[in-house]
């Protein structure tokens, strides 16, 4: 493990030099040879593959290099020529593997063939893959399907996402967990309430009719740096983007594009954010309060004086419900409360309001930092009342714009992932598949693990995610999970979730999606959706890892066919070997969505899903978008921080980071190096407990469950964050998060908002 560096303020901008020496860095240590380099020139192109990391948006006129560092950071991580054979295994115990970083464990290599545990020796062994599917078939066949939790994460494919929840269904089941439910799960719910889609209704093209941008909670340097260059151009011609985040971050102030010789041979550079408001992390919605209050005041005004509305009061009376309870109800709360729960003053949150009066087509960003709290759904729906003052939703260039994490997240929620019943085609599936689809509604994620505590779940089938790390309450988690009877993990590398075994475990290495598919019809390709809701075509460009490897849609092709064998009126196999017969049935499933799909999965930028509300048709119960007054102002009203001392806690990514996947110990654009065990605190705050810069210290929960939730050996680092706030890296801060702490409505855990102690190493007690 690398040695713990001092923490240094990073002085430029996102991009640039410091970009370009990331992504050399990591093909090096990848060994990634040169001529497969050229790999990073099919990425994100129309006739390539689709980025294996973020989803957002490719565009149909792509740039030579449209790939991001954190996308060259996937690529170098997929294609790296490390490998964990057979002989890997015979090396290591599992309880020895249990004890390596989570860095180093993915660092091993690919995978490269099937692996059974075995208890006697502690080790993974081979087996083949008919062997495998036949016990795994046999092991469900034994086991109740409402025990059974079938979980994806956001790579894989519409093609293996639809063929996954057919299979689940035809066993018996709605438990489709997905990684949706742990972040943007309260943008389906809060958008599909107020405007009738749970999905952004702006795409690429918006951002050249756009006046202004908002972000709130979505750190795009990070998260999304291909984001990046159709910002700076928006900046290039006089856009304003003002943004409201907890942290000063690098890729939200300036930007240098790796791209353009004057920004890198001068110190040029595209400032990004032309407001930036520090709001306390869980002051969303009384920020976005504060700013509606502006604008209504300012309306109110405008009208006592005879002069042209501020408010779109044509768009609000012909497509909305809601407004006068709304508007009430902001007229009546008062600045002070605001002020103190947003962290912000009147004055910053009237400028940015008076930007948006001026503006005529607005489009608001934003990211887990909104939907990841308690209140969550209620931050959403904020958004949308707050777009809907001036109808900035449903025109060119504006609208909500959720950023989603994972590759196609979003896509496999459209083909079927999901555990309410009501939001999938089942009369339609019946019909097509001459089954009866179980009507009554799964679990989500959260819901799965609460069951596992309760040792009422039997089986996981884990489509490339990490559990076991992602989940909260690892403290409680991680022995439910060592207590199921059958785990089965679908990856491409090594992770904690595969050390954890059941009494029956599974590794079922599959290629990437980089790689080329040869399946007995020919070469496949695969489908995703992206963050604007467009559908593209991807094709591997790069040999497998190893012969030994399979597909997705292959390996769920053969456990379904060895589980369901005469219940299924499914020819699994011509599946497998074909996935353009897949698409034909997603098709006819949703004919409105995937028409003439196999000739239309090619077009440059995509095929665009239907959404009524782009054209201000409204798909919800009133027939009109929904204006809804919060709840409360706070973040969380059931579990305050009233404790003298308390501080809440945001966990976050580093840039070397994708979800669980960490690809190097430091964080550049934070400062951080050789080290994830660090917490960010406000100077003041460590000065107010007499605490130092390098000190190390535990977090404690502030819960009265009767759990004891702390983690220790946290070094201090101080850094640019509102007083009374933290924030430390996920998964590392995971076991502060209790599981029952959630969004309502949604369940998507709250980790942007958990309520800790903090105490000094020197005052802790030796036990």
């Amino acid at each position: 493990m690398k040695k713990e560096r001092k923490s240094e303020a990073y002085p430029y901008s996102s991009g640039g030099w410091g970009s370009l020496r990331a992504v050399a860095h990591i093909v090096a240590q990848e060994k990634v040879a040169l001529k497969d380099s050229r790999i990073l020139l099919r990425q994100n192109k129309p006739d390539g593959f689709m980025c294996v990391s973020c989803s957002w948006a490719k565009p149909a006129d792509p740039h030579t290099f449209e790939f991001c560092e954190s996308g060259a950071k996937a690529t170098a991580w997929d294609t790296t020529s490390k490998r964990v054979t057979h002989d890997f295994f015979r090396a290591h115990t599992v309880s020895e593997l249990l004890t390596w970083h989570d860095h180093d464990l993915e660092e091993a290599g690919r995978l490269t063939g099937p692996l059974r545990y075995d208890a006697e020796t502690d080790r993974y062994v081979p087996v083949s893959w008919q062997e495998a599917f036949d016990e795994i078939g046999r092991a469900l066949q034994a086991t109740d399907p409402d025990k059974v939790v079938f979980y994806t994460s956001g790579r894989a494919s519409l093609e293996t996402s639809y063929m996954l929840q057919l299979f689940a269904r035809m066993y018996g089941t709605n438990n489709l967990a997905d990684s949706s439910n742990m972040c943007h799960e309260s943008t389906s719910v809060g958008l599909t309430e107020a405007i009738g889609v749970g999905v952004s209704t702006i795409t690429l093209d918006d951002f050249e009719k756009t006046d202004l941008m908002f972000f709130f909670g979505q750190n795009v340097g990070t998260n999304s740096p291909r984001m990046l260059h159709p910002l700076q151009d928006a900046r290039e011609r006089g856009v304003e983007i003002i943004t409201f985040n907890p942290l000063r971050e690098p890729g939200l102030i300036s930007f240098s594009n790796p791209q353009s010789p004057v920004q890198m041979l001068t110190p040029d550079h595209t400032q990004i954010s032309t407001q930036y408001h520090q709001l306390k992390t869980g002051g969303d919605t009384a920020a976005l309060v504060g700013l509606c209050k502006a604008v209504i005041a300012a309306d109110d005004a405008t009208l006592a004086n005879g002069l042209p509305r501020v408010l779109d009061d044509d768009f609000i009376r012909e497509h909305t419900h809601g407004f006068e309870d709304f508007a009430l109800y902001v007229r009546n709360t008062h600045w002070a409360d605001i002020e103190r729960v947003s962290g912000l003053s009147q004055i910053d949150i009237e400028r940015a309001a008076h930007a948006y009066i001026q503006a005529n087509a607005v489009i608001v960003h934003y990211g887990m930092g909104l939907t990841q709290h308690r209140m969550g759904v209620q931050n959403v729906r904020m958004v949308c009342n707050f777009l809907m003052l001036r109808g900035n939703i449903g025109k060119p260039g504006a609208g909500p714009s959720p950023v989603r994490g994972h590759s196609n997240v979003q896509g496999q929620r459209t083909v079927g992932i999901t555990e309410k019943p009501e939001l999938a085609p089942l009369d339609r599936l019946a019909e097509q598949f001459s089954f009866e689809p179980p009507r009554t509604k799964g679990m989500n994620t959260v819901e799965a693990f609460e069951a596992m505590v309760k040792d009422e779940v039997s089986a996981v089938f884990n489509l490339g995610g990490n559990l076991v790390r992602s989940v909260p309450d690892r403290t409680q988690t991680e022995p439910a999970w060592s207590r199921l009877r059958l785990t089965v993990n679908v990856a491409t590398k090594l992770n904690r979730s595969h050390l954890v075994p059941g009494a029956v475990s599974f590794i079922l290495p599959c290629l990437s999606r980089i790689e080329i598919d040869r399946q007995a019809s020919g070469e496949q390709a695969v489908s995703m959706e992206d963050s604007t809701g467009c559908m593209h075509g991807s094709r591997g460009v790069t040999e497998p890892a190893s012969p030994d490897l399979r597909s997705e849609p292959f390996i769920v092709a053969g456990i379904a066919k060895a589980t369901l064998r005469d219940r299924s009126t499914v020819d699994w196999d011509a599946w497998r070997d074909d996935y353009s017969r897949v698409r034909a049935e997603i098709a006819k499933t949703y004919p409105d969505i995937f028409h003439d799909f196999e000739s239309r999965m090619w077009t440059p930028g995509g095929f665009h899903r239907p959404l009524p509300a782009r054209e201000r048709k409204w798909k919800t119960p009133g027939g009109k978008a929904e204006f809804a007054a919060p709840a409360t102002l706070e973040e969380d009203p059931d579990m305050s921080v009233r404790e003298p001392g308390a501080l809440r806690l945001m966990t976050l990514r580093s840039d070397s980071q994708f979800n669980t996947t960490i690809y190097g110990l430091d964080d550049r654009f934070r400062g951080i190096k050789g080290t994830r065990m660090v917490i960010l605190m406000n100077r003041e705050d460590m000065a107010a407990r007499s605490l130092k810069e390098g000190e190390h210290v535990t977090l404690e929960t502030i819960a009265h469950d009767g759990i004891e939730r702390r983690v220790a050996g946290l070094r201090l680092v101080p850094y640019d964050i509102p007083k009374g706030c933290l924030a430390g890296y996920y998964p590392e801060c995971n076991p502060l998060l209790p599981l029952w702490h959630y969004a309502k409505e949604s369940k998507v855990p709250g980790a942007k908002s958990i309520p800790v102690r903090i105490v000094a190493q020197h005052l802790q007690s030796v036990d």
